[in-house]
Order: structure tokens, then sequence, then C-alpha cells
């Protein structure tokens, strides 16, 4: 259990951007498309045009956030 006032949340205090952003320096764009099979990945990439995309599709950011979590867990972020 975290301490008061902790979050136990791997994402508290991260916005979507800084999400991307990161993924995007650990893997590159085309290794984050076969990771992360979604259009926005595949397709003239672009951070503006993700979040776009991210910000206005629940299901798809789930898959980023789980992803950004996964990552973090097997510590393959730079």
């Amino acid at each position: 259990m975290a301490p008061e006032g902790k979050s136990n949340d791997p994402l508290h205090g991260l916005t979507l951007e800084k999400i991307v952003t990161h993924l995007v320096e650990s893997y590159g764009w085309e290794t984050l498309a076969e990771e992360i099979r979604i259009n926005c990945f595949m397709h003239e990439p672009s951070v503006k045009s993700s979040l776009k995309f991210l910000r206005k599709t629940p299901w798809a950011r789930t898959k980023v956030e789980d992803f950004y979590k996964y990552s973090l867990r097997k510590n393959k972020l730079k």
C-alpha cells in the first residue's frame, strides 16, 4: 500500500502527451505500430495527430496506457 497522499498508479501525474512521447522515444513509430495496432501509429504518425485520436477514442487510449505500464514493468523505456 502506498504512503498516504501517494498513488500506486504508475500513470499518476503523467499527461497523455508525455506517455506518447516517451513511447516514441523508446520504441520509434514503426515498433510502436507493431506493438499497438492502431492506425494513428501506422499511417503518417505524429504526436499531435496521435493525441487527437487517442483523446477521443477511449479503447485506443487504454491500449496505449496499458502498453506504457507494461513497458515500465519490463524496464523497456529509455
